[in-house]
């Protein structure tokens, strides 16, 4: 099997050794090049283009942003962001995300030992992932397959079985939507097409809890909908998009007329969180036929499971087809379970979203 090639650049040193060895240690990947700067970057880039790059963002002469919208105009290349958890650096992440990087890892803040032993299987799996990403570029995606690194907990974990009988309709329409690689740029195509007055909308997007703040009120800047990040108890009300606290699992419930948002800590599931078999769960169990449920571009198969539960209970099941997706995994896994009515591209999305509101308002 051909490795992947794996550019790093990072203006520390140690941080450049770090990642080294966590690359090295991969049977099946490989670092072509170690750069201390974008400039540096660019004269081994002449020599063999890699696979994939990891940068980071803040570095001498050149920063990560500029770097990587220059890539993305001369050879769109899979690019994972290595940053702080920093409310500054989540801020600069965001805009990474929108320039065209497809997954994010934390570079590390304690000791080489300890990030070894705690991020060493994350930065490793974020490279598998970012290296399947369906971008234009010359030498094709490989594919490779991810790490089997957790037990796998169904949604079960969270949240019991949803009833067989789903309830009556109503007006009060909601939609769930769950993504993962190549979700940001996505969620920002599709949300900004929404006009003010919009169903509510759920969201989980995979994404580190520092980092689902700043997504949103990114999000929040550039849509007419409301866009916030999720708070435990608060109404869903039309008109709002609600992102999923990372590390948290979000779902819904029903109070009499209202849907509530329910932010709960526990275990990972599908090997995520939040997760969104859980969110897709819940919204089978309260809202059935007053839901539609979308599943976009990411890797693995969380959320096929809750899909299917929202179609038996009477929600209108949609999924990014493989033509727009980053990664055709997830919305793949939803359609094999027999869990989704309909595949489209991302930019039929906006209008299939307002006609399914609007249907329910007659």
């Amino acid at each position: 099997m051909e490795k992947i090639k794996v550019l790093l650049v990072d203006d520390s040193a140690v941080v450049r050794k770090m990642l080294t060895e966590i690359v090295s240690a991969q049977p099946d990947m490989e670092v072509c090049a170690a750069a201390q700067d974008p400039l540096f970057a660019i004269k081994y880039m002449e020599k063999q283009w890699p696979d994939v790059i990891v940068l980071d963002v803040e570095m001498p002469r050149m920063d990560g942003i500029t770097f990587l919208k220059q890539i993305m105009q001369q050879q769109p290349t899979p690019v994972v962001m290595c940053s702080t958890l920093t409310e500054k650096g989540a801020e600069t992440t965001m805009q990474a995300m929108s320039a065209g990087a497809v997954e994010i890892v934390t570079k590390p803040k304690m000791g080489v030992k300890g990030f070894l032993e705690e991020s060493a299987k994350e930065i490793a799996n974020a490279i598998r992932a970012a290296s399947r990403a369906k971008l234009k570029r010359a030498s094709g995606a490989k594919t490779v397959p991810v790490a089997e690194v957790r037990a796998k907990l169904s949604a079960d974990a969270m949240l019991k079985a949803p009833v067989t009988s789903a309830m009556a309709r109503t007006t009060e329409r909601i939609i769930a939507i769950g993504t993962s690689t190549g979700g940001t740029t996505a969620l920002e195509k599709l949300l900004t097409c929404l006009p003010r007055v919009a169903p509510a909308i759920v969201v989980v997007q995979h994404m580190p809890g520092a980092f689902t703040a700043a997504f949103a009120a990114r999000l929040n800047t550039l849509c007419e909908v409301t866009v916030k990040e999720a708070v435990d108890g608060e109404s869903v009300l039309a008109g709002y998009v609600y992102i999923a606290p990372g590390d948290k699992h979000m779902m819904i419930k029903r109070s009499g007329a209202i849907y509530k948002i329910n932010i709960q800590d526990g275990p990972l599931v599908s090997r995520h969180k939040p997760s969104v078999d859980v969110l897709f769960r819940s919204v089978a169990q309260y809202a059935g036929k007053n839901a539609m449920g979308i599943i976009m571009t990411g890797m693995g198969d969380d959320g096929a499971s809750g899909m299917l539960e929202m179609r038996n209970a009477g929600s209108y099941t949609l999924a990014e087809n493989e033509k727009s997706c980053v990664v055709y995994g997830m919305p793949k896994e939803a359609v094999k379970k027999g869990a989704v009515d309909l595949e489209l591209g991302l930019e039929e999305m906006p209008k299939k979203i307002m006609d399914y509101y609007h249907a329910g308002l007659k």
